[in-house]
């Protein structure tokens, strides 16, 4: 059963949102995905996010652009914890879309990452499930562990050869 929901409004949001469903596979979060648009949808939209909890769901990603009403929106119909990822888009590059997720009215608060920061909208989603599930949070540790590995392997690569060696040959030997 799907314990975290990835929506949004617009196709043009599903690359950065994939983001979002690779994170949690990689940790084996069962979520669904789906695109609605609340301004075009408004109805499906309703019952799609009042519902949720009814469905198992724990936590909703939701990414917007410019005036990024869906994040708002699920926040103001599920109870759970929401997390708005802006996107990358219209004359303001997302900041238009930050803003909006940041200034929620009082009572309806809506967690928010980077601008298409959906992988770690994904990662937050699973800190939030880990407060309550043991594998998961064994999960995170393994999963920091091995960020701070790699980042100090490729401190060790650099002090081996020197910054443009490193430069050089970092791409061809994955770091």
């Amino acid at each position: 059963m799907p314990r975290v929901a990835i929506i949004m409004g617009s196709d043009s949001d599903l690359a950065v949102m994939s983001k979002a469903a690779d994170v949690l596979d990689e940790f084996g979060v069962d979520y669904e995905m789906r695109l609605i648009s609340a301004h075009r949808e408004p109805e499906l939209f309703f019952s799609w996010a009042k519902e949720a909890r009814d469905r198992g769901i724990k936590v909703i990603i939701a990414g917007a652009g410019m005036a990024a009403h869906l994040p708002g929106m699920c926040a103001s119909l599920f109870p759970l914890p929401v997390i708005g990822v802006p996107m990358e888009s219209g004359p303001l590059s997302g900041t238009d879309a930050v803003y909006s997720m940041l200034q929620m009215p009082p009572g309806i608060p809506v967690a928010t990452v980077a601008i298409g920061g959906a992988g770690n909208a994904a990662l937050l989603a699973v800190r939030i499930l880990a407060v309550s599930d043991d594998t998961l949070l064994n999960l995170l540790i393994s999963y920091t562990e091995t960020m701070c590995a790699e980042a100090e392997k490729k401190d060790h690569h650099l002090s081996a050869v020197g910054r443009k060696k490193y430069l050089e040959e970092g791409k061809r030997i994955g770091l």
